[in-house]
């Protein structure tokens, strides 16, 4: 930069006359961004105009559909007994009720009595293991094990091979087979154990489990890419590794162990010991007994610093049992095993009933000390026994958690029924009692005039009569509400074609805005952003053509010639020209009309035709509006356009390169002006310099 030199010569302040002279200078770049603030306030202008027509336009996607102009409503002669609803698919009919012979229930089983021992009550929250004893019947058929849960994702599209990853093979763990369960997405699936079968030989709900962790699905299987592969299972063992510390007190088991002799081993460094349930120690080979103790919440503590240093680990198993419940579901049997922790509570295995897939809800009463099992789902789904299997065989109820602990074996059920009703002289069934036909969804509430062990009623009820008829009520706010849509749409369009505008109100600059409060720039703003779109060709050409949308008459085999066009079911131009050509309701010849025939009213609002003449009012307003905002998009674009890809970003992107180029050229400006001034600086002075040498010689 060259160097400045800023009156010291000549008296005179460079820098004021340098910022004059720039002021004058800078006048066009600031007309070239008040150009650029006046063309993008003009771009946001008409994004603003798109937004309202997208969202009227939406709206006419919306009154396309039926449901519209076909709004059903429905009557019961009891409402005590019999409700109902329609869709617009529904036919206007009624419907005659004259026997509700039952209700559909749930089925339920209530077990056969206390659970608890005698003179104890057990504690739904503790751990099963902990209160096994205060059970009446304590034959949990327990197991000795660790119960493992993991989480497969399928990489790729139909993958049929998975392998558990938090198997420790390592150390020998492996999968007890039988007690597995496999879920896909939620959906359980068949566990299969004969590891002769392949892939090809499996059923396309059943899955091969190995001892190795490998889990195999039948070629039909359909496991689209990312499902989730849920597995439950027991292994053989646990090991727990904990790495060598300088200083080891004590370890925590990651899982509750079985207490039993010879059930665990403890390896500290090289030294391998086995659990002694007489005198709760762990002894060597040798007899040696290790300086460890463990509780029989699985810490194990260590004296004498003997595990210091090293590395510890520890090989043990739990106990768990498993139990089996099954239920139907249109007909269909669905399965699941259960495999449960010894450190689980009562309450959370009921919890895992509950939430599993097969629709049952598990409640322990501490009152009366029973548990009760009830289906979900109301109905008989299936007709040849119980809804609820809590697991039989020839010799009666399998032993186990549930049938022994929980008393399920001998339960009676109870439920289950369809409801039985004659409608329309035709006596059926449903699962539910809440069901659908023909578009009416009817609602069962009580019986009506039932049979009793086959006897009929001496008196009976009257028959219920369900009436579907149209809605118009509904119809008309439908429309109505699409008419003051409308009416606001072009309210909105023409304010902002009719704006006044102020050309001696232009944008702000920096120095204008220096000198005006925040109050004082938002006026001035104001002004100077109204009538941007003034007369604008694209909005006075769409308000002209909804205009013609809404009145040239729809003509087609499908439009009665008596409702062809809107003034003929009431709806008229405001007689007042300056609000634009709003559209005003005379809201009993409407009603009338609808009343008449709704189905003309929808053919004139969206019959579809291939000519425009054929189109109903609706279809004609979707492509004007869709051709506008087409033409507005690639006149302004839209928050997500770049400035090449519409025609005022094009318009941007050429005055933003003249002000960068111009603001180049105001730099060269005024460092020319600057060495200017620095050259007559040099000159006054040197001026002043041989002045000063003259006087000397004149004075000697």
């Amino acid at each position: 930069m060259a160097m400045r030199i800023g009156g010291l010569a000549s008296g005179m302040d460079i820098d004021s006359l340098v910022g004059d002279l720039m002021k004058a200078e800078r006048m066009p770049l600031d007309k070239l961004n008040q150009k650029k603030q006046t063309m993008e306030w003009q771009r946001d202008g008409y994004r603003e105009m798109n937004s309202l027509m997208l969202s009227f336009r939406n709206l006419t996607f919306d009154m396309r559909l039926s449901s519209n102009y076909r709004a059903r409503s429905t009557s019961s002669s009891n409402d005590s007994k019999v409700t109902a609803t329609a869709t617009s698919a529904a036919a206007l009919s009624s419907y005659n009720i004259s026997k509700i012979q039952k209700l559909a229930t749930a089925a339920t089983r209530v077990n056969e009595g206390a659970i608890s021992k005698s003179g104890t009550k057990i504690d739904p929250t503790k751990s099963l293991h902990e209160i096994k004893d205060n059970f009446a019947d304590s034959n949990f058929s327990w197991k000795p094990g660790s119960v493992q849960s993991e989480t497969l994702v399928a990489s790729e599209e139909n993958q049929k091979v998975f392998k558990l990853k938090n198997l420790n093979r390592e150390e020998g763990v492996q999968v007890i087979t039988a007690d597995s369960s496999v879920y896909v997405n939620g959906k359980a699936f068949k566990v299969k154990t004969d590891t002769n079968l392949t892939s090809s030989t499996l059923a396309s709900n059943e899955v091969l489990v190995d001892s190795d962790g490998n889990i195999t699905f039948s070629d039909l299987a359909t496991i689209t890419k990312g499902s989730s592969i849920k597995v439950e299972y027991a292994a053989d063992k646990t090991v727990d590794k904990f790495a060598a510390a300088t200083t080891l007190e004590s370890v925590q088991l990651t899982k509750s162990p079985v207490l039993l002799n010879g059930s665990m081993t403890l390896t500290i460094g090289d030294v391998k010991y086995t659990y002694d349930t007489t005198n709760n120690n762990f002894v060597d080979t040798n007899g040696n007994v290790a300086d460890a103790q463990i509780d029989s919440k699985g810490k194990i503590t260590f004296q004498n610093g003997s595990a210091d240093g090293k590395e510890v680990k520890v090989n043990y198993q739990q106990e768990y049992f498993t139990f089996d419940l099954g239920t139907y579901k249109s007909q269909d049997r669905l399965e699941q095993k259960f495999i449960i922790q010894g450190s689980e509570s009562l309450n959370s295995v009921l919890n895992k009933i509950s939430s599993s897939n097969l629709g049952l809800t598990a409640f322990y009463d501490e009152y009366s000390d029973q548990v009760t099992l009830t289906r979900k789902e109301t109905g008989n789904h299936n007709e040849a026994g119980l809804e609820i299997d809590t697991g039989s065989n020839a010799d009666g109820p399998i032993p186990g958690f549930i049938n022994n602990v929980l008393r399920f074996g001998n339960s009676v059920e109870s439920g289950g029924d369809n409801a039985e009703f004659t409608i329309n002289g035709l006596t059926t069934q449903r699962t539910t009692n809440t069901f659908e036909m023909n578009g009416v969804t009817f609602t069962l509430k009580d019986t009506l005039n039932p049979s009793v062990n086959g006897v009929e009623p001496t008196t009976l009820d009257p028959s219920i009569s369900v009436n579907i008829s149209n809605d118009s009520n509904k119809v008309f706010e439908n429309i109505k509400n699409f008419v003051e849509k409308y009416n606001e749409l072009i309210d909105k369009i023409k304010s902002k074609v009719n704006e006044e505008r102020y050309r001696d109100f232009t944008p702000l600059t920096d120095e204008q805005r220096e000198q005006l409060s925040d109050k004082q720039q938002e006026q001035w703003e104001e002004k100077a952003k109204s009538g941007l779109l003034r007369r604008d060709s694209l909005l006075t050409n769409v308000l002209s053509s909804m205009r013609l949308d809404f009145y040239t008459p729809v003509n087609g085999t499908n439009v009665d010639s008596k409702y062809n066009q809107l003034s003929s079911i009431g709806i008229k131009t405001s007689a007042n020209y300056l609000d634009g050509g709003k559209l005003q309701i005379n809201e009993a010849e409407l009603k009338k009309a609808i009343e008449e025939d709704p189905a003309a009213i929808e053919a004139l609002f969206k019959n579809s035709g291939s000519s425009n003449s054929e189109q109903g009012i609706v279809n004609r307003l979707y492509e004007t509006l869709t051709d506008t905002m087409d033409a507005i998009k690639s006149k302004a674009g839209s928050s997500n356009s770049s400035y090449s890809q519409y025609t005022l970003g094009k318009n941007l992107n050429n005055l933003s390169t003249q002000i960068n180029r111009f603001e180049d050229r105001l730099v060269q400006v005024e460092s020319r002006y600057w060495r200017q001034f620095t050259a007559m600086e040099k000159a006054i002075q040197r001026s002043n310099e041989q002045s000063m040498y003259l006087m000397q010689q004149f004075s000697m």
